[in-house]
């Protein structure tokens, strides 16, 4: 591909779930793809398959990050902050300050540092895109889910501020912010490997989204028109009316 054709994505926690499924639908967009995330094993097989490019990254970590901005190089045109989840379901009063600490870093903390290093190349390539993966838990809040839902409000204000402070720049801010997505992981990981307590999550739900659902609404974000933001961009199956109200009847 040529220098002046070349488009760059960087997609964190491109491991699995969303993050992987955003990798294959951009390199099927023709971008050339860097799939960066914690488990080496996990984004070298992503990025053989897809021809793209493996980076071990923990967001959190500020070396890392540079190391992921230097790979990216002096261009970007589009950047995927999709490293998170959640961990626990304690109340407030019960709350596991540990668990509370690691969701703020990598929802938050890791999401102002990737955005903070590859800000410049988004700003070089003239026409650029952040894409926030959030969650209607950005926007609502539900008992059991204080420490998650407080992350990702904050990375909801992050994404609108940034939105304010890029203004006259090219480059577009969005937030995808999906309900229930049954990934591999994702209910796994919040219930601590319990497989038993994951399942029930999705107990009784015909349909919940898929990552690639939220996949394929991130490439019609970044494919819009240059000029064209879509500041944000709830998903819901159609099962869910909102976190709390969920048919579990077929």
């Amino acid at each position: 591909m040529s220098g002046v054709t070349r488009r760059i994505a960087v997609v964190t926690g491109a491991g699995s779930g969303i993050g992987a499924a955003t990798a294959r639908a951009l390199a099927s967009d023709g971008f050339e793809v860097i799939c960066a995330g914690r488990r080496s094993e996990r984004i070298a097989s992503v990025a053989e398959e897809i021809g793209g490019t493996a980076l071990t990254c923990d967001v959190t970590n500020e070396e890392d990050v540079a190391r992921l901005a230097e790979a990216a190089g002096p261009s970007v045109h589009v950047l995927v902050n999709n490293a998170g989840g959640a961990l626990g379901v304690e109340d407030v009063v019960a709350a596991d300050s540990e668990k509370w600490r690691t969701m703020y870093e990598t929802n938050v903390i890791g999401t102002m540092q990737v955005t903070q290093a590859l800000a410049p190349a988004l700003i070089a390539s003239g026409a650029g895109t952040i894409v926030n993966v959030g969650s209607v838990a950005g926007h609502v809040v539900y008992e059991g889910g204080g420490g998650y839902t407080a992350a990702k409000h904050a990375l909801a204000a992050i994404t609108e501020t940034l939105r304010l402070e890029l203004n006259g720049q090219p480059v577009r801010v969005t937030e995808i912010a999906p309900g229930m997505v049954k990934t591999e992981e994702f209910s796994l990981v919040r219930y601590g490997g319990d497989q038993e307590r994951a399942d029930k999550v999705y107990a009784g739900v015909e349909a919940p989204l898929s990552a690639d659902d939220v996949a394929e609404a991130v490439r019609w974000v970044v494919t819009q028109p240059a000029h064209v933001n879509i500041d944000l961009l709830i998903i819901k199956p159609i099962a869910q009316a909102a976190p709390h109200k969920i048919d579990r009847t077929r």
